[in-house]
């Protein structure tokens, strides 16, 4: 059985590629998880100059978040992990997901007579244009605003991954 803290990180990755397989998405995954990245998604095909675009994320679940003019204020990074997604020097668009979960486990899911339903949302935002910390400490958070109006859908996902060269 997992602990609470896996079971909940592995429902919000599961979260995520529910999201994809429901875009029509691929899913990566790297064999080590060395880079801060948890997951990829390509689209297959071109995509204006780009064939089968492709993002990246580190996806981070959250049971009590804090919320304050139209931002989450994520305070689950430190800065390690922050600079695996700050600034614009990666090849491949990076994100943060953050996947809102309910405290309760056995609230994660509900079957319904016309669907299954995950609880809550997640939501996605970019640190392109943060500046990634000199000297990043392991011991020490670095706190990231994320929009309350950038929830992760299906569509959302696509969008992301199909226009991932404007970012």
């Amino acid at each position: 059985m997992l602990d609470a803290r896996q079971h909940q990180g592995k429902f919000g990755e599961d979260y995520v590629r529910v999201l994809a397989s429901a875009a029509g998405l691929l899913v990566l995954k790297d064999d080590l998880d060395v880079d801060g990245i948890d997951l990829g998604f390509r689209a297959t095909g071109r995509y204006g100059k780009v064939y089968s675009p492709t993002i990246e994320a580190q996806i981070k679940t959250w049971s009590k978040p804090s919320r304050s003019s139209g931002h989450l204020d994520y305070r689950g990074l430190d800065e390690w992990q922050f600079n695996k997604l700050a600034g614009s020097d990666f090849t491949v668009p990076r994100f943060l997901f953050v996947i809102c979960v309910p405290v309760d486990n056995q609230s994660y899911a509900a079957s319904m007579t016309d669907g299954v339903m995950l609880r809550h949302l997640g939501y996605f935002v970019s640190l392109r244009s943060e500046k990634p910390i000199l000297e990043p400490d392991r011991n020490r958070k670095r706190p990231v605003k994320v929009p309350t109006a950038n929830v992760l859908t299906a569509a959302a996902l696509r969008r992301l991954t199909e226009t991932q060269s404007v970012w």
